[in-house]
């Protein structure tokens, strides 16, 4: 096997990679990375506000950002995302499902809505985008990259609240894998990241220093990972560098899992 640089092995260059839920959080720390090897990325995001201060950040940069509001349960709004996508930069090679909502409520007092807003968002909107993301893919004829976002809770529930949540996350590894087999034979590559506690917006709220004290007093290595560590695995995923993987599932927990 021919032997590649380290920089052609990273490089994002000509490619195009949409971040969805990308404005802020794990998100805007996977859009940053990608858009530092070169790829033009489009994040994605229900926050219109959100999603513009993003992209005019990595703007900034020198690097080619673009912003599209969207909301990833509705086909409609997923096809406008893909299409304004294509209309920016032409092509999609990568496509980053990120977005999702974790609203804690115990089952007992769970509403049918509540069960079904959560599983629209986090798995139904999984299922759209990759479905629209290897149409294109396999139309372009040089196959891509998708990630999926899931979580430490795909494999072992981090507590009572989040049973929706878990339940969806659980059904992204499982798609991840199924959707892995599909779409090899196109050259598209399908694996997952499978983030622990990481210091999201919420999580960095002044109110919230007990929880993170808490949180932080279980991982072996003794604090919340920053959305930058789960950046560095999604370009990991997304370049050449994991030429020989699908259907696999990074876990980046700081060695919560261990525990």
């Amino acid at each position: 096997m021919k032997n590649i640089s380290i920089t052609q092995l990273l490089s994002l260059n000509q490619k195009t990679a949409i971040v969805t839920g990308g404005a802020v959080g794990i998100g805007y720390g996977i859009a940053y990375r990608l858009a530092e090897a070169g790829a033009n990325v489009v994040i994605s995001d229900i926050n219109a506000d959100a999603a513009q201060a993003a992209a005019a950040q990595l703007n900034a940069k020198g690097w080619k950002a673009v912003a599209v509001t969207a909301d990833v349960s509705s086909p409609e709004g997923v096809e406008a995302m893909f299409n304004a996508a294509k209309k920016s930069f032409g092509t999609i090679d990568i496509l980053v499902n990120n977005a999702g909502i974790y609203p804690n409520v115990p089952i007992s007092q769970m509403k049918p809505e509540d069960f079904d807003r959560v599983i629209a968002t986090n798995l139904r909107g999984v299922f759209l985008c990759t479905r629209a993301a290897t149409e294109v893919m396999i139309n372009q004829g040089h196959g891509g990259k998708i990630i999926n976002i899931t979580s430490i809770d795909a494999i072992h529930p981090s507590g009572v609240g989040l049973a929706h949540y878990d339940a969806t996350k659980h059904g992204v590894w499982g798609f991840t894998k199924n959707a892995a087999l599909e779409f090899a034979p196109h050259n598209i590559w399908i694996n997952a990241i499978a983030p622990g506690a990481i210091a999201t917006p919420g999580l960095e709220n002044g109110s919230n220093d007990e929880i993170v004290k808490a949180i932080s007093s279980r991982i072996p290595m003794k604090r919340i990972g920053d959305p930058d560590e789960i950046g560095r695995a999604a370009l990991f995923l997304a370049s050449d560098l994991s030429s020989y993987m699908t259907g696999e599932q990074l876990v980046v927990d700081g060695g919560f899992l261990l525990t």
